[in-house]
């Protein structure tokens, strides 16, 4: 493969990256949950399904330790999540999703699938499903980091 052509390949990646996440947060948004944004959507993905420390939140998000705990407040006081005492560590604080956070991220997984149903009609459900193992074989293994 030529550069430009990888180029281009990795610009159409990033184009569709960007466009499903700007449309699962739309979904979100027109599903009723204000206040919302893509960075608190990466963060339920992490404290979903048993909760996370603000440490192990901002190793997921790839941000400092107290831009995680911004993040953390806000979503608290939106109330999609909340701090309980932690099971292992007296120390430490688990955050986790309130019912409105699941209920959230419920419907961020129906926005993303409304996307992957347009993909369909596009391409095909067999193509789709080819295009999801691909990716699944190349895509780094750990937390999805934001481009802030």
């Amino acid at each position: 493969m030529q550069n430009s052509e990888a180029m281009a390949l990795s610009a159409a990646l990033l184009a569709v990256a960007g466009e499903l996440t700007q449309r699962i947060n739309e979904g979100v948004v027109a599903r009723g949950f204000e206040g919302v944004r893509p960075a608190h959507g990466f963060a339920f993905a992490r404290l979903a399904p048993d909760g996370a420390t603000v440490t192990d939140l901002a190793a997921h998000l790839g941000v400092t330790k107290q831009a995680a705990s911004q993040l953390v407040d806000e979503i608290v006081r939106k109330g999609y999540a909340e701090r309980r005492a932690h099971p292992l560590d007296a120390r430490a604080r688990l955050i986790v999703l309130t019912e409105q956070g699941w209920a959230c991220t419920r419907a961020a997984e129906e926005a993303a699938a409304e996307v992957v149903r347009e993909w369909s009609a596009v391409l095909g459900e067999g193509e789709v499903r080819a295009l999801g193992g691909h990716l699944g074989r190349i895509a780094p293994y750990g937390p999805i980091r934001p481009a802030w």
